[in-house]
């Protein structure tokens, strides 16, 4: 429905016939004027209309205007004539014609009757609007915008989403470790978390960041020039871990009046997936507040055009209100991504489940069953695939950046669907198999990494994105082919070995961005732009894990040596920020306290000092942004869209 066109006048808005009216007076007594008379202007031609059709279209009755059944509609209170139409298009045959005519001019009669009062009562109604003030006038026009707001709102809002059965939710509070000194160090997480969290309430509300020494709001590129309250969104489930339940009601009302996907801003898909649609299903499963999961639905609805491609690999970008996709200029001549386009199964299978609609199922398993077809260099996945051609772009394969999530995601399909998805458990074994023949080395000194493959070369650098994958090897070591179980659970452990000696060769004790393992510098950053921590949370990830399946005391050793680190070197009065250098003693800061920070890290330390009966990984899956979601027993469930399960 169209409005008015709106004119500014002297800062205030008032309706105008015409958008480009420029020579409309500015006198305020003119202006009344004006408004009347082309306000009697347009009834009186409308007036004028309606009776020139009733008077002067012809009237005999050869035409029978009203055998056209019209009156059922226009005026559907008025019983239809003898002889006439009905709706059904049937005539009702009758005789005694004479007497018929005359009560066909009887109803005409009526009719003329009625509309003539209708018109008077019309033209009444608009003097009375005529002698109302300008304010009143504009009262009225705002109170009938706002109604047909709400209607369209009511008529295009969200379907009601099915009632699917709730998984079995346990252990989602408390975690009490019993220890007293372990309870003392899981308290220092809690006020940690406390202390990020005011100030981004503080001085960052809304934004999806949070600049903590400019004490502001700041946003990156991943979320267009949106403001959509990142930061909240990514650390609710870590608020109710924690029982800081009055900290996730304050971000739930924001949610419920401020959250809105239809802005015109031009989105990462693989970061608002894992943050966005990860954090609002983890809420929704962990609080059972309905608000989570109809946004994650409306906004997951919002990436579907992203999928539009020849290939059905999703762009990197899409714009949330045109739906119009993209990559990055940067990634392999206009490429996607192997960890982006590979990060998106575990939330679309739960968007399936919680919708009905077979969609987001479908577009995940096309993606599964395109790669299963195409040939890998070495038994190795390319970081880069042409989503126009199909192709790979260049041959390089990472399980750090541009990689890494992709095969954790394999692992962590089979595990949401109670081990029934056993293609991806396949998938996943081929994979690792691959990248232990061709990426896992041992350096000199004795230290296990997992290198990057460039063009048929094996390049000796580790990131700190890459110390995941210690986790991951533990993760899916029960369930290994050949008994291999030990064998994982093992590299698991000198993986994270590595990335800890990444962190204690630093002055800082944090870890670098990226480490190298040659000319005799073992973990050891050499780039000056690699020297930085961003307050990332994959070394204290791979900590956790290796700490709930094997008990080591070292683990948790380790992470409060992280956690010790960050408060002492990255904490300031406005929140927590990055710092540029771990090598110096008196590093700079970044400047940015991150969503994942608040998402991952403080998550991590704080179940690293938790029982084991909090987020039990029997019943929990954590997405790649630490958000857990409950595993789906497949046995007892058909997805719409998917073939019964093996």
């Amino acid at each position: 429905m169209t409005t008015p066109a709106l004119l500014p006048l002297s800062g205030r808005r008032i309706p105008t016939l015409s958008p480009g009216a420029s020579s409309f007076p500015h006198h305020r007594a003119t202006l009344r004027l004006s408004e009347k008379f082309i306000l009697l202007l347009i009834l009186s031609a409308f007036i004028t209309l309606c009776f020139g059709a009733f008077f002067f279209l012809p009237d005999n009755s050869k035409h029978k205007r009203f055998d056209l059944g019209l009156e059922d509609v226009l005026i559907p209170h008025i019983e239809a004539p003898k002889g006439a139409k009905h709706p059904g298009g049937q005539v009702v045959i009758h005789g005694q014609g004479g007497h018929d005519e005359h009560r066909h001019r009887e109803d005409e009669e009526s009719l003329r009757h009625k509309i003539r009062a209708d018109h008077e009562r019309a033209l009444q109604e608009a003097k009375e609007k005529l002698k109302k003030s300008r304010d009143e006038l504009r009262a009225e026009i705002q109170t009938e915008k706002s109604k047909v707001v709400q209607e369209l709102r009511k008529k295009d809002g969200p379907k009601p989403l099915p009632p699917v059965p709730m998984p079995k939710v346990v252990g989602v509070n408390d975690g009490d470790p019993g220890d007293p000194e372990v309870k003392e160090k899981r308290d220092k997480i809690r006020e940690m978390m406390k202390h990020a969290w005011d100030s981004y309430r503080q001085y960052g509300w809304g934004h999806n960041e949070l600049k903590p020494l400019a004490k502001k709001g700041h946003s990156t590129n991943i979320f267009g020039n949106s403001q959509m309250g990142a930061t909240i969104v990514d650390a609710l489930d870590s608020l109710y871990m924690m029982g800081l339940h009055d900290e996730f009601k304050d971000g739930q009302e924001w949610i419920e009046q401020n959250l809105d996907f239809g802005v015109n801003a031009e989105v990462s898909v693989f970061e608002v997936n894992i943050r966005f649609i990860g954090g609002l299903l983890a809420a929704y499963y962990l609080s059972g507040q309905e608000v989570f999961k109809v946004k994650a639905v409306q906004l997951a609805e919002k990436l579907l055009p992203a999928f539009n491609t020849p290939t059905g690999i999703p762009w990197a970008m899409v714009n949330l209100k045109s739906g119009v996709g993209r990559n990055w200029g940067w990634a392999s001549a206009g490429s996607s991504i192997l960890a982006e386009f590979g990060t998106l199964h575990m939330e679309f299978v739960h968007l399936t489940y919680l919708t009905g609609n077979p969609a987001y199922y479908q577009k995940v398993m096309h993606i599964r069953k395109l790669l299963a077809k195409m040939d890998r260099p070495n038994g190795l996945y390319p970081n880069y695939l042409n989503p126009r051609t199909g192709r790979w772009g260049q041959h390089h394969t990472s399980v750090g950046g541009l990689g890494d999530s992709f095969y954790e995601y394999l692992l962590k399909a089979w595990l949401m669907s109670d081990k029934t998805d056993t293609e991806a458990r396949k998938t996943y074994d081929d994979a690792i198999e691959a990248i232990e023949r061709h990426l896992i080395r041992k350096s000199n000194g004795g230290l296990t990494f997992i290198g990057e493959w460039k063009n048929g070369h094996l390049e000796r650098k580790m990131g700190h994105l890459t110390c995941f994958a210690g986790g991951m090897f533990a993760l899916g070591a029960d369930g290994s082919p050949d008994d291999k179980a030990g064998h994982y659970l093992q590299l698991g452990a000198e993986i994270a070995h590595t990335c800890h000696e990444s962190y204690d060769r630093t002055v800082l004790k944090l870890g670098p961005e990226a480490f190298k393992f040659d000319s005799g510098l073992e973990a050891v950053a050499v780039r000056q732009n690699e020297k930085y921590y961003i307050l990332r949370p994959e070394v204290i990830e791979t900590y956790w894990y290796m700490w709930r399946f094997t008990h080591d005391p070292k683990y948790r050793q380790w992470g409060w040596e992280a956690a010790q680190a960050i408060d002492k070197y990255c904490r300031v009065s406005g929140g927590f920020s990055g710092v540029k250098d771990v090598y110096s003693s008196n590093p700079t800061y970044d400047d940015v306290q991150q969503s994942f920070f608040l998402a991952e890290t403080l998550k991590y330390l704080y179940l690293l000092f938790s029982s084991d009966d909090l987020m039990p990984l029997e019943s929990w899956v954590f997405n790649t942004e630490a958000h857990p979601l409950p595993v789906l027993h497949m046995a007892n469930l058909t997805l719409p869209g998917s073939q019964a399960q093996r």
